[in-house]
């Protein structure tokens, strides 16, 4: 569940805000359980955008309350959680095949 002071990383772009999947903001307010007021800034701090944002457009990437990243399975567990059945199943296909290859690399 995002939380105030959370890192947050976009999902999707969002073209009308100038912001490319993989942007990050942080929450700066929780309005519901599904929509949190998100500043975006850059590398000086200045303030990219400063919007609304539904919780299915991103993923956390950074706890504030336990001050720790968000480990990459989490991250992906996130994502793929609101997908539908059938793109799940070929999402697991693709990671099993990866982790087969990476079997076979260790052990030649």
């Amino acid at each position: 569940m995002p939380a105030l002071f959370d890192l947050i990383e976009l999902i999707e772009d969002l073209p009308d805000h100038k912001l490319a999947a993989g942007a990050r903001g942080t929450i700066v307010e929780c309005y519901t359980d599904k929509d949190y007021e998100v500043e975006f800034t850059n590398a000086e701090g200045e303030t990219l955008a400063f919007f609304a944002l539904r919780s299915d457009k991103f993923v956390i990437v950074w706890e504030a309350a336990t001050k720790k990243w968000i480990p990459y399975a989490d991250r992906i567990a996130s994502i793929v959680a609101k997908l539908p059945e059938q793109a799940k199943q070929e999402i697991f296909e693709v990671v099993r095949r990866i982790y087969l290859q990476q079997q076979q690399g260790v052990e030649a």
